[in-house]
């Protein structure tokens, strides 16, 4: 679908066969369903932000602890990202989705009933398998069903539904927590901060069942020999007459000697190294946690409670933060098929470097007051106005960008397990960064953590400009590594 014109019956004529009809209804009814799994990554990695008291209280928890405690969940999205995207190979990306699903009740359910840390934390464990399951799979299965020529704005909807995911659960939090009276407060016979796990059993439910009506990945199904299938459902999304053409072209683009994927296909033997492309891979999924926007979604609360914000101020400073979120990334949705990804990441890169400078500035200036960090109100200000500029660059340029580039970069051979790896190591370095934090917030100060990810903004920008190279407008059949 290269080259697609914009027309009102959403044809185009691709360049290598019949004119494709797309039926832009069921593509968006697709990508609507397939975005729950980002709105529930966002949901599971969110709820924590704002229990840290009521885990502390229950749990007799150190600082390590907490870091710990909220880090679990990061452990398990580590494994369910390598083992989702080598199981989507197997067994398919809807069958995968549906699995993690049925994760994010069960580790809602036990989450909110756990009577010690040991059992919270192997509760969080399960429901990261989900979260990394559906960090991975829901941009490949989008850009796998989508046209080129709108797959990097229909790939963004996975960040708008991750932040969605995160501010609806600050917003839960914070009703939970203002109804009791705090998260430790008791509601209906438990404390709120157990509420806050259960009520996610809910939107878990919804994408569980929404999943049964969307139907397989055609380019999964030809990698698995299952033609007819694959072309009944391209049928649905471009036209009959287009289907036959785009079988055989998935078809050609896969292993010339036509094995299935394989986790060796990373590999070039007759280069006798790993391909280029998964070290950029790795780079960009990487790099995307290493500029630390995950501590302000996961200590958001904690950290504007150390600065003289109340509990309710700082959720709702977190319900702020995820709204100029949800604005960013439309805005990105609105540039990255018309200046491309590469320019987004570049921008994102400065912005961030500049604003993190800002925030470890204004906490430069703080002092102790009662064993808790405070502000002069100018240098508070500051750090509140740059740590949302912040979020906001990150959420129009790293945030949706990185996720899209990694569901198209990859050629279709290599797909699934180019996606296993570099989801791994984002959420490697996600759970290094989260369980770093307290500890490099007492040990090192705050103006030391900040302008770390300060530098590794900075440094992101060199790697994007020399390694990066652009996507749009490609067909996935046309991407090399």
């Amino acid at each position: 679908m290269a080259g697609m014109t914009h027309v009102a019956s959403n044809e185009a004529l691709d360049a290598t066969g019949p004119l494709e009809k797309v039926n832009m209804a069921f593509v968006l009814a697709i990508v609507a369903v397939a975005t729950l799994g980002g709105f529930m990554f966002g949901y599971d990695s969110g709820v924590i932000n704002g229990t840290q008291q009521g885990l502390e209280h229950a749990f007799g928890l150190s600082k390590l602890g907490t870091g710990v405690n909220v880090g679990a969940i990061l452990i398990g999205c580590a494994v369910g990202a390598f083992a989702a995207g080598r199981l989507a190979d197997v067994f398919g990306r809807r069958s995968v989705m549906i699995a993690a699903a049925a994760l994010f009740v069960l580790s809602a359910l036990a989450a909110g009933a756990a009577g010690s840390s040991a059992i919270f934390i192997v509760a969080r464990f399960v429901g990261g398998l989900g979260v990394g399951a559906a960090s991975v799979l829901t941009p490949v299965y989008i850009s796998e069903v989508t046209p080129a020529s709108i797959r990097g704005r229909l790939s963004s909807v996975q960040q708008v539904m991750i932040i969605t995911g995160l501010t609806g659960a600050f917003l839960v939090n914070y009703l939970l927590s203002r109804w009791a009276g705090s998260s430790t407060a008791e509601l209906f016979g438990h404390p709120a901060w157990r509420w806050m796990f259960w009520v996610q059993v809910i939107p878990a439910g919804v994408f569980l069942l929404s999943l049964l009506a969307i139907p397989e990945s055609p380019r999964f199904l030809v990698a698995k020999g299952r033609d007819a299938e694959a072309e009944a459902v391209l049928a649905r999304l471009i036209g009959a007459e287009a289907a036959p053409g785009k079988v055989a072209s998935i078809r050609s683009s896969l292993a010339k000697d036509h094995h299935r994927p394989k986790l060796s296909d990373l590999y070039d033997k007759t280069a006798g190294k790993v391909r280029p492309i998964v070290w950029v891979g790795i780079g960009l999924a990487v790099f995307q946690q290493l500029v630390g926007i995950n501590i302000v979604f996961y200590y958001g609360a904690v950290l504007w409670q150390s600065v003289g914000f109340s509990e309710n101020d700082s959720l709702l400073i977190n319900i702020l933060s995820g709204a100029l979120s949800i604005l960013a990334c439309f805005a990105a949705m609105g540039l990255i098929d018309k200046i491309g990804r590469k320019p987004l990441l570049s921008i994102g890169s400065a912005g961030m470097a500049v604003t993190l400078a800002l925030v470890a500035f204004a906490f430069s200036t703080a002092t102790l007051q009662h064993g808790q960090v405070q502000l002069p109100h100018a240098m508070g200000l500051l750090a509140l106005v740059s740590a949302n500029a912040y979020v906001v660059l990150f959420n129009m340029s790293w945030g949706p960008v990185m996720w899209v580039m990694l569901g198209e970069m990859f050629p279709n051979q290599i797909r699934g397990s180019g996606l296993a790896v570099a989801g791994g190591a984002q959420w490697i370095a996600n759970f290094l960064i989260t369980v770093s934090f307290p500890v490099m917030q007492v040990s090192l100060g705050l103006v030391i953590t900040y302008g770390f990810y300060a530098l590794s903004a900075l440094v992101s920008f060199f790697f994007v400009r020399k390694l990066v190279h652009e996507t749009r407008g490609r067909e996935l059949e046309e991407m090399v590594g």
